[in-house]
């Protein structure tokens, strides 16, 4: 069976890279597309899914917003389980920060400029809170495009979604950006920050091997 794979925001695969995935299925990455210009969060998932062939049965995992968005692809083609790492189930488990974005609207205000290489070189002391103690934090942010960065905070401050029995929830339990006292995961990562897939690779193997029978 085919386990599809969306990384995270700014992210590019060399995050999840150390992950071992059962042998018997076929691993399938799937980039991160540059939004149209005012392109809908709809419009998106769909062009995302497009890439997915639900001809067979299938799994579906998320890192970080990526999470966000298999989910959102499973409302169109649904997976026999989706698996979400680093990320949330529902709107309602964002943390104080991602909602303030969502009441005031903010990150739909910031202009694109803010978001080229140039200035996001110099907010990397803000990605270290990734993880602190992981001097090569910045390696795993490749997905540089300024357009998508902004589209991508804009539509994860807006996201509404209700959970669902279906998906599989892995939280480290140092993560900043999706704090774990907001949610019931079904797996803790003992001193996991958002980074864990790759600092934690083993323990998540594990949990991996077992929820993809």
């Amino acid at each position: 069976m085919k386990i599809y794979i969306v990384s995270g925001l700014g992210a590019d695969f060399k995050v999840l890279e150390k992950l071992q995935f059962p042998a018997r299925h076929e691993i399938v990455f799937i980039d991160w597309l540059i939004p149209e210009k005012d392109e809908s969060f709809t419009a998106y998932v769909q062009r995302m899914a497009e890439k997915i062939d639900d001809s067979q049965p299938f799994y579906l995992l998320g890192y970080s917003f990526g999470g966000i968005m298999v989910q959102e692809i499973n409302k169109l083609k649904p997976a026999e389980k989706v698996v979400i790492l680093g990320s949330i189930k529902s709107d309602k488990e964002k943390s104080r920060l991602i909602r303030a974005g969502e009441i005031t609207k903010i990150p739909k205000i910031l202009p694109v400029s803010l978001f080229n290489e140039k200035t996001t070189k110099a907010y990397s002391v803000l990605r270290k809170f990734f993880d602190p103690k992981n001097p090569r934090v910045l390696q795993y942010f490749r997905v540089k495009d300024p357009y998508y960065l902004k589209w991508s905070v804009e539509k994860i401050s807006e996201w509404k979604f209700e959970e669902t029995s279906k998906v599989v929830q892995i939280l480290g339990d140092r993560d900043i950006v999706f704090p774990i006292k907001n949610s019931k995961p079904d797996y803790i990562i003992k001193g996991g920050t958002h980074l864990f897939p790759a600092t934690k690779f083993k323990e998540v193997s594990r949990i991996l091997e077992g929820e993809f029978e």
